[in-house]
C-alpha cells in the first residue's frame, strides 16, 4: 500500500471553503462518525431496495405490464446500465462539491422520480405503459441512484480512521444485500396486492428518509487535528491518470461477473439442474446472503488489524476460482453418477453457497483499498470509476448467460467464473 499522508491542504478548494465556513467547525463528538456510517448504509440499502427489489418482482412486473421475457429483460437490464453509466459522473461530482451535496441530490432526485412513476409509469384500467415508457423510467432510476455509492463512500472514507476503514466500509456494503433482500422479500408480495404504484411509492419513501438522515447529520469532517479525523491521501496522479486505480477497479469488475452469475441464475441452476424445490433454493440463497453479510463485517475489521488488503482479495479471488472449479467438475461428473444423485445435490447447493460467500466476501476491502490508493480528494471518481465496472457486469453477465447455457450447458457458466476469478488473482498483487 502506498504511504499516506496528511491531505489538509490537498482537498479540493470548493471542499476546504465549505468546511470552513459551516459544518467542519461544529463540535462533533467522537461518536458521530458512526452516524455517518449509518447514514451510508440506509442510502445504499434504499438504492439496492430499488435495485435489486424490481427484479424481484420479475413474474408480477411481465405480467402486468403485458412484457414477452425479451422485453423484461430489456427492462431490468437498463436499470444496471443507467447505474454504469452515471457512477463516474456521479463520482466526479462528489469530489467537486462534497458527499453531502451529492447524496442529497442524487436521493432526493431518486425519490421524486419514483414517486412520478408510482403516479404516472403503472398498469391502470385506463390503460397499460409501453415497454419503451417502462425501460426509460428504470433507466433513468439507475441514472439517478448511482449518486449513492461514491458519495457514501467518500462520507465514511473522510470520518473514520486508516485502521477503522476496512471495517466501516465492509458494514457499509452489508447494505446492498441486506437492501436487496428486504425488496426481494416485500415487493413481490406488495405489487401482487396493491400493485406497481405501491411498490414506487415504497422504494420512494425510503430514499426520501435516507435523504432525511444525510441531511440531519452528514457534514464535512472536522480538518486534521481539529478532532478525531485524521484524512488521508497519497501522493500521485488523479484516479482517471492512476494505474493502480485502474487495475484494483478492472479486478473489482471481473470479480463481480461470478457474483453476478450467483445473484442472478443461481435459483435457475438449482431448479433446472439440481431439482430443488422453491423451500431449498431460498433457504441456499439466503446462505449466500447472510454469509456474505458475516463474511464482510469480518474481512473488514481483519484486515484492519493486519494490514493485509491485497493479500486478503488475492485468497478471496483464488478460493472463489477454486470453487467455480469444483462446481464446473461436479456437473461435468454429475451424468456418470446417477446412483449417488442424492448426495451430489447436496455437494452442488454446498459448494455453490461457498462459491456465492467467497465470491461476495471482499467488497469493503477491495473498496477501502481502492479509496486509499486514490486519497481523500479523489475517493468519489474511485469508487465511482469500480462501480462503473460492477454495474456493466450487471448488465451483460444475465445477457451473456442465456448464450453460455446454449452453448455449453451448466459447465460453461461456471467455468467461465471461475476464469473471471483467475484472472482477478494477479491484478490484486502489491506493485514492485
Amino acid at each position: 500500500m502506498s504511504a499516506i499522508v496528511d491531505c489538509t491542504d490537498q482537498q479540493p478548494t470548493q471542499t476546504r471553503k465549505s468546511s470552513a465556513a459551516g459544518p467542519a467547525e461544529r463540535a462533533f463528538s467522537p461518536g458521530h462518525r458512526w452516524k455517518v456510517l449509518g447514514i451510508g448504509v440506509a442510502a445504499n440499502a434504499s438504492f439496492s431496495a430499488t435495485f435489486s427489489g424490481i427484479p424481484a418482482t420479475a413474474v408480477v412486473l411481465r405480467q402486468g405490464y403485458h412484457l414477452s421475457n425479451a422485453e423484461l429483460g430489456l427492462a431490468l437490464g437498463l436499470l444496471g446500465l443507467g447505474v454504469a453509466l452515471s457512477e463516474l459522473p456521479w463520482g466526479l461530482l462528489t469530489d467537486r462539491w462534497g458527499d453531502r451535496r451529492v447524496l442529497l441530490i442524487g436521493l432526493g432526485a431518486t425519490a421524486a422520480w419514483l414517486l412520478a412513476m408510482a403516479m404516472l409509469v403503472v398498469p391502470t384500467r385506463a390503460g397499460i405503459p409501453d415497454v419503451a415508457l417502462l425501460s426509460a423510467s428504470l433507466l433513468v432510476t439507475g441514472l439517478l441512484g448511482g449518486s449513492v455509492n461514491g458519495s457514501s463512500g467518500r462520507a465514511i472514507m473522510g470520518w473514520f480512521r486508516e485502521n477503522e476503514r476496512g471495517f466501516a466500509m465492509s458494514i457499509r456494503q452489508t447494505a446492498v444485500p441486506m437492501g436487496g433482500g428486504l425488496g426481494a422479500l416485500v415487493l413481490p408480495s406488495l405489487a401482487l396486492a396493491f400493485g406497481f404504484a405501491a411498490v414506487f411509492g415504497l422504494l420512494a419513501g425510503a430514499s426520501a428518509l435516507s435523504a432525511l438522515f444525510a441531511w440531519r447529520w452528514l457534514h464535512e469532517p472536522p480538518a486534521a487535528g481539529e478532532g478525531h479525523v485524521v484524512s488521508s491521501a497519497v501522493a500521485g496522479p488523479a484516479p482517471l491518470r492512476n494505474i493502480e486505480v485502474w487495475r484494483i477497479a478492472t479486478a473489482i469488475g471481473l470479480l463481480c461477473f461470478p457474483q453476478v452469475a450467483v445473484l442472478t441464475f443461481a435459483s435457475v441452476f438449482l431448479h433446472d439442474f439440481a431439482g430443488l424445490g422453491t423451500a431449498a433454493i431460498s433457504a441456499s440463497l439466503a446462505a449466500v446472503q447472510v454469509g456474505a453479510m458475516v463474511m464482510r463485517v469480518w474481512s473488514g475489521r481483519f484486515t484492519d488489524r493486519h494490514g493485509n488488503r491485497r493479500q486478503f482479495l488475492r485468497s478471496c479471488s483464488a478460493l472463489s476460482a477454486l470453487a467455480f472449479m469444483t462446481l464446473w467438475l461436479l456437473v461435468l461428473a454429475s451424468p456418470a453418477i446417477p446412483s449417488g444423485q442424492s448426495f451430489l445435490i447436496a455437494v452442488l447447493a454446498l459448494v455453490l453457497i461457498v462459491a456465492g460467500i467467497s465470491v461476495s466476501a471482499w467488497h469493503g476491502v477491495a473498496y477501502t483499498e481502492l479509496a486509499t490508493l486514490a486519497g481523500a480528494g479523489h475517493v468519489g471518481t474511485a469508487l465511482s470509476l469500480a462501480n462503473t465496472f460492477v454495474f456493466v457486469g450487471f448488465f451483460l453477465v444475465p445477457v451473456a448467460i442465456p448464450g453460455l447455457l446454449h452453448l455449453w450447458s451448466w459447465s460453461g457458466v461456471w467455468l467461465s467464473a471461475a476464469i473471471c476469478a483467475l484472472i482477478a488473482w494477479p491484478i490484486f498483487l502489491r506493485p514492485a
